[in-house]
């Protein structure tokens, strides 16, 4: 006998039941997808290079290899899973999810890419467009900001409350 099972209730419907994710929770999800990355990423260049790929500093790319197993293969993963899931394993693991700052709907994939390449915009200047996530009220890195996303997660403690600009929040 199969019992009637219902759809969970989609958040989306009640935004008040969303919040913000901070700087130290996207710290933790960040280091945990980099833990993931490099148990696949350095046994593939050891295995293609060898160890003492791992010594060598003169260079930022030793090959084509390196190129798509350093730099192509991690872009594709996060964007795979941002398509999948809203979310790479490490924001899973918080409950948290990726989504447009206007909607709350899923990004589009142009914002998913744009994204992933304002990583670097974030990154280049000592990491602050990272560090941003500490000190904005909506809680949005430069890489945020420029593709018009926001991380959120179900609500973990009194805070304030994710308004979206359109629809009916």
């Amino acid at each position: 006998m199969t019992l009637p099972v219902s759809a969970p209730p989609d958040d989306r419907d009640d935004p008040s039941g969303l919040e913000y994710v901070g700087f130290w929770a996207r710290l933790g999800a960040t280091l945990l997808d980099t833990v993931l990355l490099l148990v696949v990423t350095v046994p593939l260049l050891a295995a293609v290079y060898g160890w003492d790929y791992f010594k060598q500093t003169e260079r930022l790319v030793a090959g084509p290899a390196d190129f798509l197993i350093s730099w192509v293969l991690p872009a594709v993963v996060v964007l795979l899973f941002w398509f999948w899931r809203q979310a790479t394993p490490g924001k899973m693991n918080i409950g948290a999810r990726v989504v447009d700052a206007e909607t709350g709907r899923p990004m589009t994939p142009g914002q998913a890419v744009g994204r992933y390449l304002a990583y670097f915009v974030s990154a280049i200047p000592l990491c602050l467009g990272f560090v941003w996530v500490a000190f904005d009220r909506r809680k949005q890195g430069w890489h945020d900001k420029l593709a018009g996303t926001v991380v959120v997660r179900p609500k973990q403690r009194k805070s304030e409350a994710v308004l979206f600009a359109k629809g009916r929040y």
